[in-house]
C-alpha cells in the first residue's frame, strides 16, 4: 500500500483538477445553453436522454433529476436505440445526447435517424467541433482540459462536467417554471425527504391524547394528568382558553423549592404564554421551534383554541431529525 502522503496528494490533485474543469464550464453558459433551456421548457413531449458508456450513466442521473423537478424524461441507451429502442422517441419529444467525443459509431448512426424523425436534438458534448456538436440543433460545450485520471484516460473530469451541465439545465428549468417545494413534494412522497415536505403537525398530534387541567386544579390533579397522558406536559385552561402549560420540569422545580403543596394549584406553577403551533404547519417547522427554544413538546392550537400536544418523540418516530 502506498504511503498516506501519496494517497492524500493523489486525492487532492483529483479534486482540484475536477474543480478547475467545472470552473472552465462557465463560458459554456451562452446562447446555445439558453436555446437548450428554451426548447426543453416548451417541449410538448418528453426529454429523451441518450448516451453510451460512462455518458449513459450520467444520462440516467440527469433523467432522474429532470423527472424529480417537473421535466418528464426517459433514458434511452444509444446502443439499444439502434437495435430497436428508437421507438421510444415520439413525435414531440426532444432528444438530449451526451458524449465526450461526439464521434462514437452508435452516435453517428443515431443522429441522422433522430433528425429524420424531425425531433430537436440537443447535445452535451466534450468536443465542440465533433460530428454530434455540428449536427445537433444546439450543443452545450462540456469539454475539459484533461481527465483527472493520471493516464488521462478514465472518464473523470469529463463525466463530472456532463453532470454539472445537466444539473445547470435542471435548475434553470426549475426557476423558469417557478417550481416550488410543494411541487417537489408531489414527486417525493416516500422516505424522509417526502415526510419533510408534506407531513403536517395535524398528521401527528391527532394520535396523542390531549392533556388538560383547569387553572384552579390542585397539584395532584396536574400530576395525574401528566402521568396518565404520558406526554410530559399538560395544557392549563382558564374558561376553556389556553392559559399556560405545566411540564415535568415545572413539577421538579416546584419540588426542589420545598413549597407547601396543599394549597397550590396549576396556575401557580404553569408557564404562561406557552409556545404554540398551528395544526396546518409543517412538522419540520415544529421541530425547528423545539430546537430554537430547547423544548420537547409544543401546544397545538388554532385561533387560541387548544387542540393537543405534539411531542419531539412523535417527530423522531417519523425519522425526521
Amino acid at each position: 500500500m502506498k504511503s498516506t502522503k501519496k494517497i492524500r496528494e493523489t486525492a487532492l490533485t483529483t479534486i482540484r483538477q475536477e474543480a478547475e474543469a467545472i470552473t472552465g464550464l462557465l463560458s459554456s453558459v451562452n446562447d446555445s445553453f439558453f436555446h437548450c433551456v428554451d426548447i426543453i421548457l416548451h417541449a410538448k413531449g418528453r426529454i429523451i436522454v441518450t448516451g453510451i458508456g460512462k455518458s449513459a450513466i450520467i444520462g440516467q442521473k440527469i433523467v432522474a433529476t429532470f423527472n424529480s423537478t417537473g421535466t418528464p424524461s426517459v433514458f434511452m441507451h444509444a446502443a439499444d436505440a439502434i437495435h430497436g429502442d428508437l421507438g421510444i422517441v415520439q413525435k414531440d419529444d426532444v432528444v438530449l445526447c451526451l458524449s465526450k467525443s461526439g464521434e462514437t459509431p452508435e452516435i453517428k448512426i443515431l443522429v441522422p435517424l433522430i433528425k429524420k424523425n424531425g425531433n430537436s436534438l440537443l447535445a452535451i458534448v466534450g468536443n465542440p467541433i465533433s460530428y454530434l456538436a455540428t449536427q445537433a440543433t444546439y450543443a452545450i460545450d462540456s469539454s475539459v482540459p484533461q481527465e483527472a485520471c493520471p493516464n488521462n484516460l478514465a472518464p473523470t473530469s469529463s463525466t463530472t462536467a456532463q453532470l454539472v451541465m445537466g444539473d445547470a439545465l435542471a435548475m434553470c428549468l426549475i426557476e423558469s417554471r417557478g417550481f416550488t417545494a410543494n411541487d417537489f413534494a408531489k414527486f417525493h412522497p416516500g422516505g424522509i425527504l417526502g415526510k419533510t415536505l408534506y407531513l403536517t403537525v395535524a398528521d401527528l398530534y391527532i394520535n396523542n391524547p390531549a392533556p388538560k387541567v383547569k387553572h384552579s386544579d390542585n397539584i395532584k390533579q396536574v400530576i395525574l394528568e401528566i402521568s396518565s397522558k404520558r406526554l410530559g406536559a399538560t395544557a392549563v385552561l382558564k374558561q376553556d382558553k389556553l392559559a399556560g402549560i405545566v411540564t415535568d420540569g415545572d413539577l421538579r422545580r416546584m419540588l426542589e423549592k420545598n413549597i407547601g403543596l396543599e394549597t397550590m394549584v396549576a396556575a401557580d406553577i404553569m408557564s404562561p404564554n406557552p409556545k404554540t403551533i398551528d395544526p396546518e404547519m409543517m412538522v419540520i417547522d415544529a421541530l425547528q421551534v423545539m430546537r430554537d427554544n430547547n423544548i420537547t413538546q409544543l401546544i397545538v392550537s388554532h385561533k387560541g383554541v387548544y387542540l393537543g400536544i405534539i411531542h419531539l418523540h412523535d417527530i423522531l418516530k417519523e425519522g425526521i431529525i
